[in-house]
């Protein structure tokens, strides 16, 4: 298919298409193939620095002494800023080789073939994630997950109301943003759906090495691939999110053994993630002669 050049020329980043793709299918962008591992990279360069930038000044005052870096609040907050870079690089490495970017080009559009249809197609990835999962988890005895040790969920209502916060509204959102939105609709132009959705697999599932047990990278590459597949057939990254959400819910209630809580978490990070969306539509992601967000 026909693509941008790698720097735009004044006419094309003057070019803001006024009619969407099909809605059906996740959206047709200009994105070329090599731009998404930058996007993945840039994403990784912000975060670091942005961990810098807010660490260090806490560090140099003495408020977290340098032996203790490692500690859950800073984990916590660095956690954050990661995620705010995954959404940000995704938007500056598009306008950085289109001139603008808009918000239906990453999936945050309704599902062109409704709610209901795209509602089902997710549970369905949902249910065959936690199939494998279970089954794999049954198999091979892997180690329980500490990551929410390492945040803090020990250390009081706040920090875990933080955690939830995190780990089921800010990251669902954020790598369904970067991962789907962005990386797997620039593989997409290269060798088609198949092959872009098992490489955004791959690197969904390598991101969490360092969060996630060994073996449970497996598993979560091939949720990465079910949700690639996903946002292709249902046209929107909501229906992604919302299993991102889910799967997220369920793994935090079940590892702080939650009940009846697990409703509530579920609602309430739904509900988070509507406040996001309607956050970044008021924002608008754009270029230098883009008009609105053109969601």
């Amino acid at each position: 298919m026909s693509l941008f050049p790698v720097k735009a020329s004044a006419r094309e980043r003057r070019f803001i298409p006024s009619v969407e793709s099909n809605p059906n299918r996740s959206p047709e962008v200009p994105w070329r193939p090599w731009t998404a591992p930058l996007a993945l990279l840039t994403a990784f360069a912000l975060a670091t620095f942005g961990s810098v930038l807010v660490d260090l000044p806490l560090i140099l005052a003495k408020v977290v002494p340098r032996a203790e870096t490692n500690t859950p609040a800073l984990n916590l907050l660095d956690t954050f800023i990661q995620d705010a870079a995954f959404v940000t690089g995704a938007v500056a490495t598009a306008i950085f080789f289109t001139g603008w970017a808009r918000s239906w080009q990453f999936g945050l559009r309704r599902p062109g073939l409704g709610w209901r249809i795209a509602t089902l197609r997710a549970l369905l990835v949902l249910a065959v994630f936690l199939a494998i999962s279970v089954a794999w988890t049954t198999l091979l005895h892997t180690e329980r997950e500490e990551l929410l040790h390492k945040l803090g969920d020990r250390e009081g209502t706040a920090m875990l109301l933080l955690i939830a916060l995190l780990t089921c509204v800010v990251a669902p959102f954020a790598e369904e943003f970067l991962f789907r939105g962005y990386i797997f609709s620039a593989l997409r132009n290269w060798r088609g759906t198949i092959v872009a959705a098992l490489l955004t697999g791959l690197l969904f599932g390598g991101v969490h090495a360092g969060s996630a047990p060994l073996l449970d990278l497996v598993p979560l590459a091939l949720l990465g691939v079910g949700l690639c597949l996903l946002y292709r057939w249902t046209g929107s990254l909501y229906p992604g999110i919302g299993v991102h959400v889910l799967n997220n819910s369920i793994a935090f209630a079940s590892l702080e053994h939650w009940g009846w809580q697990l409703p509530l978490l579920i609602g309430c990070s739904l509900l988070g993630i509507f406040g996001l969306d309607r956050l970044g539509r008021g924002v608008g992601w754009i270029g230098p002669r883009a008009i609105g967000s053109g969601a």
